[in-house]
């Protein structure tokens, strides 16, 4: 019997106490709204954006949100957090003034601004929380429209559990697929292109998500008429509504401020979704922003008297109100009352806040000042480090950077001074403490993550054939669907063709549609499908046709899954792969190589690059045991090249993080990866030729580089370092180059100039001809190798040119 069933049949004065109960908890909303305003405005929160004008419809999806369902929104939600349970009064303000204790702001731990909201689905140790017992809210970002991707994949997990044999046992992250996912956005966000490929997509999966708009009229200040063609989403998207003979969408639109309205429409859309896994749109329009878009501005700049009057009788809260009294639900004394305690209630929560957030700071505040009083005591400069002292303790709301800043004003005071040891050990001590409150988890911290994984090197025998490489990854891939019944892989062409490359040969076939799926031309929710199934359990392997078309995908990897277990403090993950390949092709986009865009964008997301297929299918299996994200970038022109089938497919591991030395030498060291190594390795034989002995390193993974410091262990023996890759000049060449010169000291073994060899600043143009003329060839690595031992040793190799 599911929730709504149970509270079917209740008294009137049942009915009543919850809607009074309500009316409180959005008065409560309402007030936090307001003090949050008036907090950031006398400067003790950064910031502010609050849900004020939204609390009816939010009450309404609340009630109709059950236990394992899902919600993925955006930064206007409160009262929805208040409503199911999962959000204080005391909560909201320690995430407005930013509390780095995740106990105080367990949405983020001061890592977002207030409004983003997440509830915990991993325990402390990065373990799964039972899922279906809880009601879950997926950790919020603020680019517009970014959390419509991931809502796809909160709800396709549902699917996949109700349909998919095998999966009985997961039963703390789904209860037969009867879970719904709930998105939110505001109407100005519906005119982002991820809006309309996520309600694409859902109409083409047929999953149960149930899409709410909230319509205002404006985004920021700019009216929907600027916005939306005829103002009105639900207008635009009637094509999307199913009928006798297509699937589709249930469309529905209510009024915001109609409480009985509301309530009915969201139990209705709750059990179309919840039973059909049928998608519905919810346009909830009419309704208003008391305050304005946020504390950066007023919205009487933009909205005319007769909006703003307009407002200030349809706010939903007023409307509430009305309706409470007029069906004598309540007397007007008694709501004041409510509104009268919601105030107190609120006014107490923020001072809670505050002195929470306060008192510590201040404790590191009083025991800093004590110090440097006592450094003073003895030191030649008493009287300039006792002015900082009191110019510390004289503040009376001091921030972290205000004490550490003192601190190391005076250390340099101390130089010469006896006292430097006991300061600098102070500061060390409280850097050590205070930085990993705002720098921890940008990477799993559990016992699961990549680090953990040990290498296991394929087997073979005497049966072990030279194949097509695509045949090990083929091979590979049904020996893990065969061993994890929650891996699922989806992409462009990746089902009934068996992807483009053909590894995934006949494995649609064998396991199924909804394990081996094709997907539409829409790389952005491709991502999004694996970000959501990965954060309810599942193992999916999102494939990227080309490296290229990840750009398309690039804002939600960056925003959104590289972020996900920094921005909740390690209490959310999505451990999705993906899958896609690159290098060595041809024209401008098809060339495969923007490696240095992509590791400086997706920081907290693992970049593989394995120069062949059984290095990929060991990286596949490495993460499949691990709960980290990865991107997997498979060698374009290496598919039809021949390698030997190990024996032990499915349990092989390609090691994270450690380098390959595929040729030792004592002349020069070479690192790089991907395709370009078999170019590097056949320059390599011809330089041998001209008595140059080249050492030859394969990153294997550039995110996380080289953990064991092996490439500087080889400069210190060749003194010499090239870096040689595909990407454009300043790319990923400069990221490895910095990491060996700089991270490894590796400047303090050179005898010459250390450089890159990169493809040229431009892309290649089509046909073979344009990949030689833009990036390395063997000829270019055997000159530039060249051209550095003629510079150091000018008498053995004469210049070329």
């Amino acid at each position: 019997m599911t929730e709504a069933q149970i509270k079917t049949e209740i008294t009137f004065e049942d009915f009543k106490a919850e809607v009074l109960n309500d009316y409180r908890i959005a008065r409560i909303s309402r007030e936090c709204s307001l003090l949050g305003r008036k907090e950031v405005l006398t400067g003790k929160a950064k910031f502010g954006i609050f849900g004020d004008g939204k609390e009816v419809p939010q009450l309404a999806m609340a009630k109709a949100f059950q236990n394992g369902d899902f919600r993925s929104g955006y930064y206007r939600d409160q009262t929805f957090m208040m409503a199911i349970g999962q959000l204080t009064i005391q909560q909201f303000f320690a995430g407005l003034y930013g509390h780095t204790d995740l106990s105080h702001d367990p949405m983020s731990a001061g890592r977002q601004m207030g409004g983003h909201f997440a509830t915990h689905s991993l325990d402390e140790n990065g373990n799964w929380n039972n899922l279906t017992q809880q009601k879950n809210s997926s950790a919020d970002i603020s680019p517009t429209a970014g959390q419509m991707p991931r809502l796809l994949g909160l709800a396709q997990a549902s699917k996949i559990y109700r349909n998919v044999r095998g999966l009985e046992e997961f039963n703390t992250f789904s209860n037969q697929g009867n879970e719904v996912a709930w998105g939110t956005i505001g109407n100005a966000s519906t005119s982002e292109g991820l809006f309309f490929e996520t309600i694409n997509a859902a109409g083409v999966l047929q999953v149960p998500m149930v899409m709410s708009v909230w319509d205002d009229e404006y985004g920021i200040s700019v009216h929907a008429r600027y916005q939306t063609t005829k103002e009105n989403i639900s207008e635009i998207l009637k094509g999307f509504q199913r009928d006798e003979d297509n699937n589709g969408y249930e469309i529905m639109t209510v009024k915001g401020w109609d409480y009985p309205a509301l309530v009915e429409t969201y139990q209705k859309a709750s059990a179309i979704a919840r039973e059909q896994h049928v998608p519905v749109l919810i346009h909830v329009n009419e309704l208003t922003q008391p305050q304005g878009h946020s504390t950066s501005g007023s919205h009487e700049r933009y909205k005319n008297a007769e909006r703003l009057a307009w407002e200030a009788e349809f706010d939903c809260l007023a409307q509430m109100r009305h309706w409470l009294i007029e069906n004598n639900l309540a007397t007007a004394e008694e709501l004041d009352t409510i509104d009268n305690e919601a105030k107190k209630e609120v006014l107490e929560g923020k001072k809670a806040a505050w002195t929470a957030f306060t008192t510590p700071i201040k404790e590191e505040q009083n025991e800093l000042v004590a110090l440097l009083n006592s450094i003073a005591a003895s030191s030649a400069n008493k009287v300039f480090i006792e002015k900082y002292a009191a110019d510390l303790a004289a503040i009376k709301e001091p921030i972290r950077k205000e004490i550490i800043t003192t601190a190391r004003k005076v250390l340099r005071l101390l130089v010469n001074e006896s006292g430097k040891s006991q300061l600098a050990t102070w500061i060390n001590s409280y850097t050590d403490t205070i930085q990993p409150k705002f720098s921890s988890h940008l990477f799993s911290q559990s016992a699961k993550n990549v680090l953990q994984a040990t290498e296991v090197e394929p087997v073979y025998d005497a049966s072990s054939e030279e194949v097509d490489a695509r045949l090990v990854l083929r091979d590979n891939f049904d020996a893990i669907f065969n061993k994890y019944p929650e891996a699922l892989i989806f992409g462009e062409d990746s089902g009934n063709i068996g992807d483009v490359n053909q590894g995934l040969e006949g494995m649609q076939e064998k396991y199924g549609e909804l394990r081996v799926s094709d997907a539409g031309i829409r790389e952005a929710t491709i991502l999004g499908q694996g970000i959501g199934m990965a954060m309810r359990g599942l193992r999916p392997i999102a494939e990227i046709q080309y490296l290229d078309y990840l750009l398309y995908a690039i804002q939600i990897m960056s925003d959104d899954l590289a972020t996900l277990q920094y921005r909740t403090h390690g209490r959310q993950k999505a451990p999705l792969i993906i899958r896609t390949r690159g290098h060595r092709l041809e024209g401008i986009w098809h060339s495969g190589s923007p490696m240095g865009m992509i590791i400086n964008a997706i920081r907290g997301i693992h970049v593989l690059v394995p120069r062949n297929m059984t290095k990929a299918a060991g990286f596949y299996n490495t993460l499949l045991e691990t709960d980290e994200p990865a991107l997997v970038v498979e060698c374009l022109n290496g598919y039809r090249l021949k390698e030997k089938m190990p024996t032990n497919l499915g349990e092989f591991k390609t090691p994270i993080g450690v380098v390959e030395t595929l040729k030792e030498g004592t002349d020069i060291t070479i690192v790089s990866y991907g395709s370009t190594l078999r170019i590097i390795e056949q320059a390599a034989k011809e330089l041998t030729e001209v008595g140059i002995d080249v050492e030859i390193i394969d990153a294997q993974s550039l995110l996380p580089f080289d953990l064991n410091h092996d490439c500087v262990k080889s400069v210190a023996k060749t003194n010499r370092l090239l870096v040689v890759d595909e990407d454009v000049p300043g790319g990923a060449s400069a990221y490895l180059l910095q990491q060996i010169v700089e991270e490894q000291n590796g400047y303090r073994h050179l005898d010459s100039q250390p450089q890159t060899l990169t493809a040229k600043a431009h892309r290649p143009a089509y046909g073979t001809d344009g990949d030689y003329f833009s990036k390395p060839s063997v000829e270019d690595v055997f000159e530039k190798v060249y051209a550095i031992m003629h510079e150091a040793k000018p008498d053995k190799f004469p210049s070329l040119y």
